[in-house]
Parts: structure tokens; C-alpha cells; sequence
């Protein structure tokens, strides 16, 4: 564009980012996307596809393990680490390729380098100065480390996907997704794994009878933990590395993995000095994502709520559409689908039993467990589990929740039964094919609107 100017600017080319950017060149609008590193951002170097590439080498590793009891005899000779790394980064490549070649497609105009907001209308990256009518905010999000150094046996998620030998031993700070996710794909390649996590369960934020399940499973695989107390200090030496709770505990491992979450990527990039409205470096906009500044939106990792590849999807064609003038639908935070890819895997959406008996009222919410024990594709599966639904008292269900190995796959309809605010009634109706563990959420449904049928 003649004197870089755009209708939009895009600061950050991570899953918010770009897909603001391919929605917005899709309604017309010319785009420039700016990114310091690599499109696709943490999701797709250093996050979800990564992390997802692993775990399903750590699962062909267990089911190796395992497989006689299903008449198959196999042993597994050894885990290559640097064989697994290079599966992913094939992986990882090959969908960056794809998204840079896509973004070419659809002429969106990507512009390397370090950007900085420096006016309502204006990015400077690198001493070049570009210029929008509207600008999107979407830096995402970095590791946090509470202080901790990081390097040699003390890394985050980042460093912990590049490691080329299988540590005898690991111990996990945080008990949150990341953590456990990485837990369970070293404990299948044979790690002893410790977790660490300060508050009373692994898991907290989903339903108490799925942090049940997870705890006994985990239990059951050998991952040990430690819940309940905070740590205090992580040591290292050449030999290894040693975290000391609050308490005096000590714990000692080949290496320590520091998963207490992500914190916003929003330091010095001028948001405060041009009047973002900011808390603890969170960007905090309005409902309609717009920062009431000029005409900037913020979105993805930097907004406060689930930090989600998803969301921030979704967040991107939001923006773009409301910039339109469309008045799209948005997606409120607790209706966001969420997915734990450990053994087994946790897949959720919308109220959980306590907050929905928060908001409704105790006496006007009602559940229904259906034991996956029940369901003929589990139990060929050699799992365990649960389909958990929430339901407003002679009203529609509000929350889904479900842990069980390739649970995750279910979680479609379970975001369509509560975004669309289905009653039990309604799904009961329908037919789930034979023999899937997709049935298993028509025998909730059945059983949740009082016509069960194996349940």
C-alpha cells in the first residue's frame, strides 16, 4: 500500500492475529500483519501442535506397553527423543508452510519485525513507521516463571518440546493443563514424573468429579503428586535439580518443568502510553473487544479469560466482522469448549456443577453421570470415565463434561448442546451411532430428561 498505509493493522500473527487478518481481507478490507517471529505464534511453534505431536508418540509408547491385553504381542525397544522432535518438526512445519502460503493467497501484506504502538492509528516496526484506520491488538501470551531462572535443567514448555534424551525423572510445577499434559507424555515414555501443584487439586477448574477421575488415573499411571502447598525455591546442579516447598519438602529430579501458566506478551509496546486500559498487563476492552481507544481492538492471550488457540479464532473473525459493521455473535468465555489432551483426556464446556448451583441455585440444577463402563467403544478401548451433564431444572443443559481416553473428539456436540442451549429432551431424540463413545452422551441425555435406556 502506497506509504504503508491499511484499513488494518494486525500486531501479532498468532491464532488471533492472523485469522482477524484472513477474515478482514475476506470483507475487503486491505491488511497488514505484523510479527516479530513466526506466523502462527505459540499455538502452532511452541503449543498446542507441538505438545499434541508428542503426546500421540507417548501414546503409540503406552500402547506398545500394553498391547497383549488385546492379543497383540509387542515390546518397545527404546523412546529416540530426537527422532520424536524431528516428527514434530516436521509437523510443525509443514503447517506453517501451509498458513504462510495461505496468507500470500489472500494478500495479506506480512511485515517482519518488532512492532510498537505508537499513535491511535499507527505501528512503528523497526524505525518504519505503518499506518491503519483500524488497528487489532494480539501479542499473545509467554510463560510465566514466578522468578524462577530458567536454563540448563529448570525450563518451561518452550525448551521442554526441544530436549533430545528421556530424563529418568521430572517434576512438574502446576498442576494446570500444561502441566499434566506433560506429565502424562513423560510418564508414558516411561519418566518418573512428580507433580507440584499449590492448590488442593490437579485440574482445579473443571468439575469435581472429573479433578476425581484425573487424580485417580494419574494415580493409577504412577504419576505421583504433591497438591496443596506452594514452592518456595528451585535449585540445580550439574547432577540435577531440587525444588523445596513451602513447607521444607524437598523433591529431586534430572529436571524441573516450570508450567505455572501464561501471562500476557504486552511489555513495552506502547499500549499504556497511548491510554490502553491495562490490569497486571492484560489488555481490558469491552464486551465488543474495542479498547476505547481510536478504533483498537484487543483479542486472544492478551484479554483477560481462557487463553485458548480457539478463542482467539474466534475473537479474530469477531473483530473483523464488528469492524464490518456485521454485529457478529459473540462467545462468552464460559462457553468456550476446553480440552486437556492427557491419559485420559478431559474435554468441557460451560457451567460446572458448582458454578452452575452458584448462579442458578442449588435446587435448580440437576445432573446426570453416565459411566463410560457402559459404553461398548470405551470398553474396547480399555478406558474408563464419564459423560457429565448440567442441566437448569426444566431447562436446557448448561455444562458438559466428560474425561476418558479420546474423549476430546465428543466435544463438538457438546458445545452445540450448550451454546444452543438444547434441553435434555431435545438430544434424547436424536440417534448417536452404534457402537461410538458419541452414544454415550445420548444415554446422559436419555437419562438426564427421565427416559434412560442403558443408564
Amino acid at each position: 500500500m502506497a506509504d504503508n498505509q491499511y484499513d488494518i493493522l494486525v500486531l501479532g500473527g498468532g491464532s488471533a492475529g492472523y485469522s482477524a487478518a484472513l477474515r478482514a481481507v475476506q470483507l475487503g478490507y486491505s491488511v497488514a500483519l505484523i510479527e516479530k517471529e513466526k506466523l502462527g505464534g505459540t499455538c502452532l511453534h511452541w503449543g498446542c501442535i507441538p505438545t499434541k505431536a508428542y503426546l500421540h508418540s507417548a501414546e503409540l509408547a503406552e500402547g506398545a506397553r500394553e498391547s497383549e491385553k488385546y492379543g497383540i504381542k509387542t515390546t518397545l525397544e527404546s523412546i529416540d527423543m530426537g527422532a520424536v522432535r524431528e516428527y514434530k518438526n516436521k509437523i510443525v512445519q509443514g503447517k506453517y508452510k501451509g498458513l504462510t502460503g495461505l496468507m500470500k493467497m489472500r494478500k495479506v501484506d506480512v511485515v517482519q519485525g518488532n512492532g510498537k504502538l505508537t499513535g491511535p492509528n499507527t505501528i512503528d516496526v523497526d524505525g518504519t513507521t505503518y499506518t491503519g484506520e483500524h488497528i487489532i491488538l494480539a501479542t499473545g501470551s509467554v510463560s510465566k516463571t514466578l522468578g524462577i531462572e530458567i536454563g540448563g535443567r529448570v525450563m518451561t514448555s518452550t525448551e521442554a518440546l526441544e530436549i533430545d534424551f528421556v530424563p529418568k525423572s521430572a517434576i512438574v510445577l502446576g498442576g494446570g493443563v500444561i502441566g499434566c499434559e506433560f506429565a502424562s507424555m513423560w510418564r508414558s515414555f516411561g519418566v518418573d514424573v512428580t507433580v507440584i501443584e499449590g492448590l488442593p487439586h490437579l485440574v482445579a477448574n473443571e468439575d469435581p468429579a472429573i479433578v476425581k477421575i484425573a487424580e485417580r488415573e494419574f494415580k493409577k499411571r504412577g504419576i505421583k503428586s504433591n497438591l496443596g502447598t506452594f514452592f518456595e525455591k528451585v535449585e540445580q546442579n550439574d547432577d540435577g535439580a531440587k525444588v523445596t516447598l513451602a513447607d521444607g519438602k524437598e523433591f529431586e529430579a534430572d529436571i524441573v518443568l516450570v508450567a505455572v501458566g501464561r501471562g500476557p506478551n504486552t511489555a513495552d509496546m506502547g499500549f499504556e502510553d497511548q491510554g490502553i486500559p491495562m490490569d497486571r498487563g492484560f489488555v481490558t476492552p469491552n464486551e465488543r473487544l474495542h479498547t476505547g481507544v481510536g478504533n483498537i481492538y484487543a483479542i486472544g492471550d492478551i484479554v483477560p479469560g481462557v487463553q485458548l488457540a480457539h478463542r482467539g479464532y474466534q475473537q479474530g473473525r469477531f473483530v473483523a466482522e464488528e469492524i464490518a459493521g456485521l454485529n457478529p455473535v459473540g462467545v462468552p468465555d464460559i462457553n468456550v469448549p476446553k480440552v486437556t489432551f492427557t491419559e485420559p483426556e478431559i474435554a468441557s464446556v460451560g457451567y460446572s456443577q458448582p458454578k452452575a448451583e452458584e448462579k442458578f441455585g442449588k435446587d435448580n440444577v440437576e445432573t446426570f453421570e453416565y459411566n463410560l463402563a457402559g459404553n461398548g467403544k470405551s470398553s474396547i478401548l480399555g478406558t474408563g470415565g464419564i459423560i457429565k451433564l448440567v442441566r437448569e431444572k426444566d431447562g436446557p443443559i448448561v455444562g458438559f463434561h466428560a474425561i476418558g481416553t479420546r474423549i476430546s473428539e465428543q466435544i463438538g456436540e457438546g458445545q452445540l448442546m450448550v451454546n444452543w442451549e438444547a434441553y435434555p429432551e431435545d438430544v434424547a431424540a436424536f440417534i448417536h451411532a452404534h457402537p461410538t463413545q458419541n452414544e454415550a452422551i445420548g444415554e446422559a441425555a436419555m437419562a438426564l430428561a427421565g427416559t434412560p435406556l442403558h443408564g
